[in-house]
């Protein structure tokens, strides 16, 4: 396995992520972990492989992907089966590949939209600022707004083969399973867009500045990748805490 840190860079045809997940396969195959026992913890395997966390991550989610685990909040990931000779990793891009992509052609994306960006564009795209404070209010709200507003941007850059390069990435995060799977975490976890990040890169826009606007949607989708790593961690922390404080209440009305 390679050494030092995870930087999501590829290795050869593969990324680190799937040479563990291959690994994990194996030693599921062999009978290491039998059904209904948890995998080590992230950290764990991380130390073992010489990984990072993310890494290890990634790997359970292509697992978990094809029902080999489960993965429960505060918990850990657990064997559902053993597999089989027909279960070899299909690797679909992750949340992390697509967001890595919207990075590059978003920010220059952006970067366009400010020379070419008219008032009416402008309008659009604050009224859609303004629907993401909207989606954000409501538990049940979707990101619709979000992918709306990138799409506005790409629409305004006046370029075809931009704004079908900026559809084909939103499309990839939803059809994606692994990529799906991540982002469906992330908003369990209460990670939502960031209307401030949202509103730089409209005033950026709207000021008609190129390097203004590229620095401000590479740093919007920079805090994106944050956000999906931390997405789970935070969200075992939170369940972990309510654990405790229930302990701590149930601890206290027995000895009033």
């Amino acid at each position: 396995m390679a050494q030092g840190e995870d930087t999501q860079a590829a290795k050869g045809n593969d990324r680190l992520y799937q040479d563990l997940a291959r690994l994990l396969i194996e030693e599921l195959a062999s009978g290491r972990y039998p059904p209904g026992t948890r995998l080590p913890a992230e950290r764990d395997l991380a130390a073992r492989f010489s990984v990072s966390r993310p890494t290890v991550r990634e790997a359970i989610i292509a697992l978990e992907v094809q029902g080999l685990v489960e993965v429960r909040i505060g918990s850990g990931a657990y064997v559902l089966r053993l597999p089989g000779d027909e279960d070899k990793p299909g690797f679909n891009a992750t949340a992390f590949e697509v967001t890595e992509a919207r990075l590059l052609f978003e920010g220059e994306a952006a970067a366009l939209a400010a020379t070419q960006v008219t008032d009416e564009d402008i309008a659009t795209i604050e009224r859609l600022v303004h629907e993401i404070a909207a989606e954000n209010l409501d538990p049940n709200g979707t990101e619709q707004a979000d992918r709306a507003f990138h799409l506005a941007i790409a629409r305004a850059t006046r370029n075809t083969a931009v704004l079908k390069a900026v559809e084909n990435l939103w499309a990839l995060r939803a059809s994606s399973p692994e990529a799906a799977l991540m982002h469906e975490k992330a908003r369990h976890a209460n990670v939502k867009p960031v209307v401030e990040e949202h509103t730089a890169i409209l005033d950026a826009l709207r000021a008609r500045d190129p390097a203004a606007a590229r620095a401000a949607m590479r740093a919007h989708l920079s805090a994106v990748l944050e956000g999906l790593l931390f997405a789970t961690e935070e969200r075992a922390l939170q369940e972990a805490r309510r654990a405790i404080q229930a302990k701590r209440d149930r601890y206290a009305r027995a000895t009033a």
